[in-house]
């Protein structure tokens, strides 16, 4: 509700009301959700790396959650979930995932403990269970950490993943070891991958690219990646591994930005998760339209609202072009809504975005029905 300062006229004539509309609720990204052996198996929101201990008791001592929640933090994350499960199995996963979905903000997706299993065709289960779940929910975007071995082993790792709705990095960082200060500990790179995320949205927003940043909290990688191992695991117009490189006077750093998609228009993360965004955005500011009356009215304001908000992203630098009609198109009216689909009770907006990766647009075909708003 807005803030009112009113004063009451004492006698006849013209009053002034002061009104301090509130800030409209902010859409937030780079919120993961962490998936790991924990109790209770319930979801927190942690806002602090010493959350985890106050909230969460590991079920393994050789887990990796803790570590990435750290992680996370440490490389510039400011929110996120976490979901202790019982088991690393993938039936216990899919309570997880399936527990998820009522909460808000989330739009990463993270599991390092899935990494403790010594079967790789059940991590490779879980790992296409949360791109299925990203895929699903529409909305969310997976991190998935590579096989900590060869160059081969993750190359296999690679071919073995497609999706739009995920990225894979390799190799395993090497951290501080508590429990041994001359023998650094190993864990998945999940974590600080996440926090590079919510770092760079908060840089540059979610259009930018989280690469070439340099990690925190880090000692060492347990693998030295050359160009051409590189040139291996991330070949040009297909699905990549990006990996992560040490630098002379540079530090250690994120060196690839590739999803796992086949599909060139979706093969790069920035121009993924903006489009995510996108679709986050409708949910949160068009749900209202919903049962209004299908006509030429509710036509011209998703189209305003929709133009406006492609607007912002263009001026934001999230949209190539020099004027605004280069950068995107909205059409909402009589011809994207024919009698026969107003008849279905569906409205129809097309929106075409030109992102700065790559240099074409992109359809997308917003479909407004009874059931909610969906973004194809």
């Amino acid at each position: 509700m807005p803030n009112l300062d009113l004063k009451i006229p004492t006698i006849p004539g013209v009053s002034i009301a002061q009104i301090v509309p509130s800030p409209a609720p902010e859409l937030l990204t780079g919120v993961p959700i962490f998936f790991g052996l924990a109790t209770p198996t319930v979801a927190k929101m942690l806002s602090l790396a010493n959350q985890f201990e106050q909230y969460f008791s590991p079920l393994d001592g050789n887990g990796y959650l803790a570590a990435a929640v750290q992680g996370f933090f440490k490389n510039g994350g400011r929110y996120c979930y976490v979901i202790g499960l019982s088991e690393n199995t993938l039936e216990a996963l899919e309570q997880g995932l399936e527990a998820s979905e009522i909460l808000e903000n989330v739009d990463l997706v993270c599991a390092p403990d899935m990494m403790l299993s010594p079967d790789g065709d059940n991590i490779h289960r879980m790992q296409q269970a949360i791109l299925g779940h990203c895929e699903k929910m529409g909305d969310r975007f997976a991190i998935l950490d590579a096989f900590n071995g060869d160059v081969a082993t993750i190359d296999e790792q690679r071919r073995s993943l497609s999706s739009h709705y995920g990225a894979l990095y390799a190799p395993w960082l090497k951290i501080e070891n508590l429990n041994d200060a001359t023998r650094p500990r190993a864990i998945p790179p999940c974590g600080h991958i996440a926090g590079i995320y919510a770092r760079s949205d908060q840089i540059g927003g979610v259009h930018s690219a989280p690469a070439n940043i340099a990690l925190e909290d880090v000692l060492d990688l347990t693998l030295n990646l050359t160009p051409a191992d590189q040139e291996l695991l991330n070949p040009a117009n297909n699905p990549g591994v990006n990996c992560l490189r040490s630098f002379r006077n540079r530090g250690m750093r994120i060196w690839g930005v590739r999803t796992l998609s086949p599909l060139p228009e979706w093969q790069y993360i920035n121009v993924r998760r903006l489009f995510l965004t996108f679709r986050r955005w409708i949910d949160q500011n068009l749900v209202n339209t919903i049962f209004e009356p299908n006509n030429f009215s509710l036509w011209v304001r998703l189209q305003r609202e929709l133009s406006v908000y492609c607007e912002s992203l263009w001026r934001q630098g999230a949209l190539q072009g020099t004027v605004a009609q280069q950068a995107f198109y909205v059409n909402c009216n009589a011809q994207t809504n024919p009698p026969e689909n107003r008849e279905m009770g569906q409205v129809m907006a097309e929106i075409g975005l030109a992102p700065t990766i790559p240099g074409e647009f992109i359809r997308l075909l917003l479909v407004q029905s009874s059931s909610g708003i969906t973004l194809n």
